[in-house]
C-alpha cells in the first residue's frame, strides 16, 4: 500500500505541475509581450492588469466550433494534437526537481529517454501539416521536419557532453556528480542546447514552419478550437520542459544555497529565468528565414557542439 500511495502521490505532483506550469508561462507570456510592445488589450481584462485575458482565452477556444477539412485523413488530423502534447508529460516524470528521490520516476539512461520522447512531441506538428490536406499546413510541416533533422544533432551532441562529464546518462546522476566550476566549462554546450530546444519547439526567431506573413500559421492552419489550443499548450508545455532540462543539465537544477531544504526552490527558479528568456527572444529578434535556420544549424550549433565534446574529453583526461 505505501508502495501504491507513493506512486499516485507522484504521479499526482507531475500532473499538477503539467496542468500549471504551462498556463503560468503563457500567462507570464501575455504580459511580458504587453509590457516590452506596449499592447494594451493583454493587460485590461478582468481588471487589475489584465488577469482574466488566460480565462478569456480558454472560454474563446471551448466556444469555437472543432471543425475538420473535407479532404483531410481525419484520424491523423485528430490525433496530432495529442501527439505533440502528452510526450512533455512523459518528459516531466523523469526530471528530477530536487536531491534524493524528488523525481516522478529516475531512469538509467535519462538523457536519451528525455530526448527520445521530445522529438516525438515535434512530429504532431508534422502530423497535423501532412494531413490537413491544405498546401500552406504541408508547406509547414515540411518545414518542421527540416528542423528537427537539422537540430536534433546539436541537441543530442550538447546533451551527451554533460552526460560525459558526470559518467552517467541519468539526471539525477548528472545531478550528483555536478559542481559549480562545470558552468564555465559547460556554458558553449549549454547555449549550443537551448538554441537548439527553441528551434525544435518552433519557437522564434526560428518559427519559420508558423510564419503567418507566409504561409498563414503553417501545420495548424486548419485547426480551430480546443484542438488549436491543444497545439499551443504543448508549445508552453515545451517552453517548460527545455527549460528545466537546460536548468538540470547546464546550470545544476536544484544545486545552491540550502538545497538540502530549498533545491526545488532552486529548480522551479533557474526554469522560470529560462523560461523569460524565451518569452524575452519572442519580443527581441526577428524571424530567420528558412536557409538562415538551417545555416545556424550545421555551420555554427554542430561544430560548437562538437567543440564541446571535445574540450570535455580533454577536461576529463586532465583530471583523471
Amino acid at each position: 500500500m505505501m508502495d501504491v500511495a507513493d506512486v499516485l502521490w507522484r504521479l499526482a505532483a507531475v500532473l499538477l505541475a503539467f496542468l500549471l506550469l504551462p498556463l503560468i508561462v503563457g500567462q507570464a507570456e501575455h504580459k511580458a509581450m504587453a509590457h516590452m510592445q506596449g499592447r494594451v488589450g493583454p493587460m485590461y481584462a478582468g481588471g487589475f492588469h489584465g488577469w482574466a485575458q488566460l480565462v478569456a482565452d480558454g472560454v474563446k477556444f471551448a466556444q469555437k466550433e472543432d471543425i475538420v477539412p473535407e479532404g483531410a485523413d481525419r484520424r491523423i488530423f485528430q490525433l496530432a494534437p495529442a501527439v505533440a502534447l502528452l510526450p512533455y508529460l512523459v518528459v516531466l516524470i523523469v526530471i528530477p526537481v530536487g536531491d534524493g528521490d524528488a523525481v516522478g520516476q529516475a531512469v538509467d539512461a535519462g538523457v536519451f529517454f528525455v530526448l527520445a520522447v521530445m522529438g516525438v512531441g515535434v512530429l504532431g506538428s508534422l502530423m497535423g501539416g501532412w494531413a490537413s490536406a491544405n498546401k500552406f499546413s504541408l508547406l509547414g510541416g515540411l518545414r518542421t521536419a527540416a528542423q528537427l533533422l537539422a537540430y536534433e544533432l546539436p541537441m543530442l551532441l550538447a546533451a551527451a557532453s554533460v552526460a560525459m562529464a558526470a559518467g552517467t546518462l541519468s539526471l539525477p546522476g548528472i545531478l550528483e556528480s555536478w559542481q559549480w566550476w562545470w558552468l564555465p566549462w559547460q556554458i558553449t554546450g549549454g547555449l549550443v542546447f537551448f538554441t537548439a530546444g527553441l528551434a525544435e519547439l518552433q519557437r522564434p526567431p526560428f518559427d519559420a514552419p508558423v510564419a503567418d506573413s507566409e504561409i498563414i500559421f503553417g501545420a495548424f492552419t486548419e485547426y480551430t478550437g480546443l484542438r488549436f489550443a491543444l497545439f499551443l499548450l504543448a508549445e508552453y508545455a515545451g517552453i517548460v520542459v527545455l527549460s528545466a532540462l537546460t536548468a538540470v543539465l547546464f546550470l545544476g537544477g536544484w544545486h545552491g544555497p540550502a538545497a538540502a531544504d530549498l533545491g526545488w526552490v532552486w529548480t522551479l527558479l533557474k526554469t522560470a529565468v529560462l523560461a523569460f528568456v524565451v518569452i524575452w527572444l519572442r519580443v527581441s529578434y526577428p524571424r530567420l528565414r528558412e536557409d538562415q535556420i538551417q545555416r545556424v544549424a550545421w555551420t555554427v550549433l554542430v561544430p560548437l557542439a562538437l567543440f564541446q565534446i571535445a574540450l570535455t574529453g580533454v577536461v576529463k583526461v586532465v583530471i583523471q
